[in-house]
C-alpha cells in the first residue's frame, strides 16, 4: 500500500506545491483506499474546499495511473485498480516474508526500555505481566523499524524492605523451604514481618540495623544474605520469561548502580537545584505545580528510589546516548517519574524529552487492588499453567490427532494471557478475570491464532499451484488487500506511541475480515487463476498475522 500512497502524495505535491500531504481513509472503505482532505489546502488558495477538491480531480486523474481520483465534497477519495491493488500487495507480502512490515527508519538511533522490574524475594504476580509484555513488545516493535535497542530489567534489589527481610529471615528462617521452594518461602517470610512489626519493636529495630549494614557497603552477614535472596529469586524469574519468550540485554537491578549514588548526587549538588529541608537532601519542584520536592538522601544519609533512578538515569544517557529512554512502569508511580524529569528539566539537561513514562493501568482482583505484604496475589506461573491446562483441554476436545498437543497448548495457553492484556490501551485499568484471560472465543488470541492454523492448512491442501493468479476475482476482497497494505503503518504508529494494543486492535480486526472472506470465497478447487489469486490472499493473510502475533510475543501455530 506504501507504494500507492507514495504515488498519491508525490501526484498531490506535485499539483499543489504543498510538501508533505497527509493522507487518511475515508470512513466507508466503498468511497476509497485513501483521502485527501482538502480544508487547509483551499483555505490558503482562498476557495471553498468542494470547489478545490473537483478541479483537483481533474487534474489527478491525468497525472495517476491505476488509481482514480474522485472527488466528495471536500475530500477527494483515491481508489487503486483491483488487479493492481492485490498483485502488488500481496507481491510485497511475499517477497518480505517475516520482514513484511518492517523498516529501516530507526537506523543509527537507540531506544533504551526499562521494563519488567520485579522485586527480588517476591513472587512475579499477573500484575508484573503487564510491564513485562507490554515493554517486550514495544521492544519488538522498535527493533522492527531498524532502532538499536537496550531492553533492562530494573530488578528491585535494594530498599529498606530487604532489611525487613533479612530480619524476617534471621528471626523465622527455619520454618520454611527456602532452597526447595524459595519464592512462596519469602511472600511468606515477607508477609509474617508485616504481621508481626507492630508488637515487636524488637523486629523493627533488626530490620533498620540490616539495612543499615547493607547500606554501608560491608560484606558481611547481612549482604550474603541479600546476594543469596537475590539468585534465587533470578532463578526463579527465568523460568516465567522464558515460558513468556522474554529475554533482556541487561538484567542490572538497583544495587548495579550503588557505586554511582554518590556521584549522582554530587552532580544534582553542582548543579545548584538542590537544599536542605529538615536535615535531608531535596531538590524544590515548586515551580512545576503542586509538586513534592524530591528527596534525594534522607536524615539519617541512606538514599531513596529517587536517588537509585537519578543515578541510573545518568548512567545510561552516557553509556547509550539514547534517543528515547523508556520507563514501562505503572500508572501509580506518575509522580515519580514526573518529579524525575522535573529535575532534570531543573539540571538544564538538554535530553530530559527522550526520558519517557510509558504508563499503564494497574492489574486489580475483583477484591481489590493486590498486596504482597498482605499475601493477597496470584501467582503468574499459576495464570499460565491453569491457561495451559484448559488449552489442553480444548485440543484434546477438538484435534485429538494433533500432532505435539503439549508444545501447542503451552503457545495457545501463554498466548491467550499475553494477548488478553495487551489487546486493550495500556492505560486502562484490568479487573483481573480468571475466566476472561482463558475464554476461546471471541477478541482473543486464540481466535487469532485459530486464524493463523486455519490459512496455514489451506496452504498445506493446496500445494503448489502453477497457474498464473487472475487477480480480478479478488474485487470483494479489497478491505483486506487495504488492511494488509497497512500493517507498515501500524507498525510504526504502535513504536511511536509506545501502544502495542494498536497491532492487537489491527490483528484482530484483520482475522475477522479473513475468516469472513474464506466464509465467502472457496480457495480450493476453483478454477486454477482463481485458485492461485485466492491461495496468494490466504498465504499473504497467514504471513501478516504471523508476523503480527510475533511482535506481541504470541505464538503463531499452523496446527490447533
Amino acid at each position: 500500500m506504501q507504494t500507492f500512497l507514495d504515488a498519491i502524495r508525490a501526484a498531490i505535491a506535485a499539483e499543489t506545491g504543498l510538501e508533505d500531504p497527509k493522507l487518511g481513509r475515508p470512513r466507508d472503505p466503498r468511497h476509497g483506499d485513501s483521502a485527501f482532505p482538502c480544508f487547509e489546502y483551499a483555505k490558503g488558495k482562498g476557495e471553498p474546499p468542494p470547489k478545490v477538491a473537483a478541479e483537483l480531480e481533474t487534474a489527478l486523474n491525468a497525472r495517476l495511473e491505476g488509481i482514480t481520483a474522485k472527488a466528495a465534497g471536500p475530500f477527494l477519495n483515491f481508489t487503486v485498480d483491483r488487479a493492481r491493488l492485490g498483485e502488488t500487495i500481496l507481491g510485497e507480502i511475499a517477497a518480505g516474508g517475516a520482514c513484511y512490515g518492517t523498516s529501516r527508519e530507526g537506523e543509527g538511533r537507540t531506544i533504551v526500555i526499562d521494563f519488567s522490574s520485579p522485586n527480588i524475594a517476591k513472587p512475579m504476580s499477573v500484575g508484573h505481566l503487564r510491564s513485562t509484555v507490554i515493554g517486550a513488545s514495544i521492544q519488538r516493535l522498535h527493533e522492527a523499524l531498524g532502532y538499536r535497542t537496550v531492553g533492562i530489567n530494573h530488578i528491585g534489589d535494594w530498599g529498606s524492605q530487604f532489611g525487613k527481610l533479612v530480619a524476617a529471615v534471621d528471626r523465622y528462617g527455619d520454618t520454611v523451604d527456602l532452597e526447595g521452594d524459595p519464592i512462596p518461602s519469602l511472600l511468606a517470610l515477607y508477609v509474617r514481618y508485616h504481621e508481626e512489626e507492630e508488637s515487636d519493636p524488637g523486629l523493627v529495630e533488626e530490620a533498620r540495623e540490616a539495612f543499615r549494614e547493607l547500606e554501608s557497603g560491608v560484606d558481611g552477614p547481612v549482604r550474603q544474605t541479600w546476594r543469596k535472596l537475590t539468585e534465587l529469586s533470578l532463578v526463579e524469574f527465568q523460568k516465567i520469561y522464558d515460558r513468556l519468550g522474554v529475554s533482556f540485554d541487561l538484567v542490572r537491578g538497583e544495587a548495579f548502580y550503588e557505586p554511582h549514588l554518590a556521584s549522582a548526587v554530587d552532580r544534582v549538588v553542582d548543579a545548584g537545584v538542590t537544599e536542605e529541608s529538615e536535615g535531608a537532601l531535596v531538590v524544590d519542584l515548586s515551580g512545576f505545580g503542586k509538586i513534592p520536592p524530591c528527596l534525594l538522601r534522607k536524615t539519617d544519609g541512606t538514599t531513596l528510589y529517587a536517588t537509585r533512578d537519578l543515578a541510573a538515569v545518568f548512567h545510561r544517557q552516557e553509556e547509550f546516548a539514547f534517543d528515547r529512554c523508556l520507563y514501562v512502569v505503572g500508572a501509580d508511580q506518575r509522580l515519580h517519574f514526573r518529579q524525575l524529569k522535573h529535575v532534570l528539566d531543573r539540571m538544564g539537561l538538554d535530553w530530559e524529552p527522550k526520558v519517557e513514562h510509558v504508563d499503564f493501568g494497574m492489574m486489580r482482583l475483583p477484591e481489590g487492588k493486590m498486596s504482597t505484604r498482605k499475601g493477597r496475589v496470584v501467582f503468574l506461573d499459576d495464570v499460565l499453567n491453569d491457561a495451559v491446562a484448559e488449552a489442553a483441554r480444548v485440543i484434546a476436545e477438538k484435534n485429538p490427532d494433533l500432532v505435539d498437543p503439549g508444545a501447542v497448548a503451552e503457545m495457545v495457553g501463554v498466548g491467550a494471557v499475553v494477548f488478553n492484556d495487551l489487546k486493550r490501551e495500556r492505560v486502562k485499568d484490568i479487573d483481573f478475570r480468571l475466566e476472561e484471560v482463558l475464554s476461546f472465543e471471541g477478541d482473543t488470541g486464540p481466535y487469532v491464532q485459530y486464524t493463523h492454523a486455519r490459512l496455514a492448512s489451506i496452504e498445506r491442501k493446496a500445494g503448489e499451484i502453477e497457474a498464473a493468479p487472475d487477480w480480478e476475482v479478488l474485487e470483494g476482497a479489497a478491505p483486506i488487500l487495504v488492511s494488509m497494505g497497512r500493517f507498515g503503518e501500524v507498525v510504526r504508529s504502535a513504536a511511536a506511541r509506545a501502544e502495542p494494543s494498536e497491532v492487537t486492535t489491527y490483528v484482530l480486526s484483520l482475522a475477522r475480515e479473513v475468516n469472513s472472506w474464506v466464509a465467502r470465497e472457496r480457495v480450493l478447487g476453483q478454477e486454477p487463476g482463481v485458485t492461485a489469486a485466492r491461495l496468494a490472499l490466504a498465504r499473504g493473510a497467514r504471513q501478516v498475522i504471523g508476523n503480527a502475533l510475533t511482535l506481541l510475543g504470541v505464538g503463531a501455530p499452523t496446527e490447533m
